[in-house]
C-alpha cells in the first residue's frame, strides 16, 4: 500500500520547517488559529439569534 507513514510525515514536517521556519510557521498556525475562532463565533451568533438576522433583512429592505 501506498499510505503516508509516520517516518515520511516527519521528514515533510522537517523539510516545511528547514524551508520556511519555526517563527514563519508559529505566525501562519496563529492566523489559521484566529480565523477559524472568528469563523465559530459567527456562526454561533447566527445560530443562536436567527430573529435577528430576520429584523436586520427587514430593516434593509425598508
Amino acid at each position: 500500500m501506498m499510505g503516508i507513514s509516520i517516518w515520511k510525515l516527519l521528514i515533510i514536517l522537517g523539510i516545511v520547517a528547514l524551508l520556511f521556519g519555526t517563527k514563519r510557521l508559529r505566525g501562519l498556525g496563529n492566523d489559521v488559529g484566529s480565523a477559524i475562532s472568528g469563523f465559530r463565533k459567527a456562526v454561533n451568533e447566527a445560530e443562536s439569534s436567527p430573529q435577528a438576522l430576520e429584523g436586520e433583512k427587514l430593516k434593509s429592505q425598508q
